[in-house]
């Protein structure tokens, strides 16, 4: 509900019942390789959601959409986590504010996981990847593609964790789906943290902050209001977690997401019902706004939870006379075998 459109009109206020499905096998070769799968719900065409609405689009209770979110060859050895195809997103972050957690890269990744054994670092991992979004059908360096780096280090017991990183998109659209009017480059750092203060009670502190650098000054295809909004930040506080059946938690969060400091239809898309669909792409447009995610948890069983999430958001640069809005509340039921 009270979600405006830039041009000062609201969309009618929505309620909807809906439903997502999961199954995967993973087959262990030996004692180092392995390999893996998994097939979910969802349209094709939005990858960042694979949730179906009860009597949307289906036809008259025609079958429903499938395809596979996972596809991969892993080798884990020693100190070595490598894996090819397609697999969840393997960089640390706070949320999924930068990236959402339904949106699988494919491509390469590697990690290399040392313990140093001193007082100021107990673990160290250094992780790379590269990952094809679109391929050209020519050259790799032709390809609209994802390239990143990420060093993790953790202290004090594994309590306090640094994650910094850095992202290379190239060539990527301004519009999903093959409905783009120019293409950019984005050059994202990463500085992000994790602390848990308390351990009884457990509290947990987070914030990641995002730095686009690269220069879109003389980008005529940009609006000028849009050319510096290459910022973000996000902070989370915590209580309580989910270790066993009767537990609490409760967190929020707070975002600052500016237009260029993520790739909005690789973002998550809960907190408002902004979209590509105007502009043909049902993909969601979750950059440029400010807001508030209040959430709250309660574990039913060992593999059953329920989680509350409850959205206010607001819009940092308004594409027209009037900043979009947007509340949603939602109730997740969650089970798994």
């Amino acid at each position: 509900w009270n979600s405006r459109k830039s041009d000062g009109s609201y969309r009618e206020d929505r309620s909807r019942f809906r439903y997502r499905a999961r199954f995967g096998l993973q087959y262990k070769y030996n004692d180092w390789a392995s390999f893996g799968m998994r097939i979910r719900t969802g349209y094709r065409e939005k990858q960042q959601d694979p949730h179906l609405t009860l009597g949307d689009g289906f036809g008259e209770f025609s079958t429903l959409p499938i395809g596979f979110e996972k596809l991969y060859f892993r080798v884990q050895y020693k100190w070595l986590d490598a894996w090819a195809g397609k697999n969840q997103f393997p960089f640390e972050k706070l949320d999924e504010l930068f990236w959402s957690d339904n949106v699988y890269p494919e491509g390469l990744f590697a990690a290399a996981n040392f313990k140093p054994g001193t007082v100021l670092i107990e673990s160290l991992r250094i992780a790379a990847g590269h990952f094809i979004m679109r391929t050209s059908g020519s050259s790799f360096g032709s390809d609209e593609f994802l390239s990143a780096v990420q060093l993790q280090t953790t202290h004090w017991n594994n309590r306090l964790r640094f994650y910094p990183a850095f992202y290379y998109f190239n060539d990527l659209p301004d519009i999903p789906d093959g409905n783009a009017n120019f293409h950019l480059n984005y050059s994202l750092l990463q500085l992000g943290t994790k602390i848990v203060a308390l351990e009884h009670p457990y509290i947990r502190v987070g914030m990641d902050y995002y730095r686009n650098f690269q220069n879109y000054s003389q980008n005529e295809h940009i609006p000028e209001q849009l050319r510096d909004q290459k910022t973000g930040f996000v902070g989370n506080i915590g209580w309580g977690r989910f270790a066993d059946k009767g537990d609490w938690m409760i967190s929020v969060f707070y975002t600052y997401l500016e237009r260029y400091a993520a790739v909005d239809f690789m973002a998550q898309n809960d907190w408002a019902r902004w979209d590509y669909s105007s502009q043909g792409s049902p993909d969601g447009r979750l950059t440029n706004f400010k807001g508030t995610e209040i959430r709250a948890g309660y574990k039913v069983g060992k593999k059953f939870t329920l989680i509350l999430r409850y959205f206010m958001v607001d819009q940092i640069v308004p594409y027209g006379s009037f900043t979009e809005t947007g509340n949603r509340i939602r109730l997740d039921l969650n089970i798994g075998f």
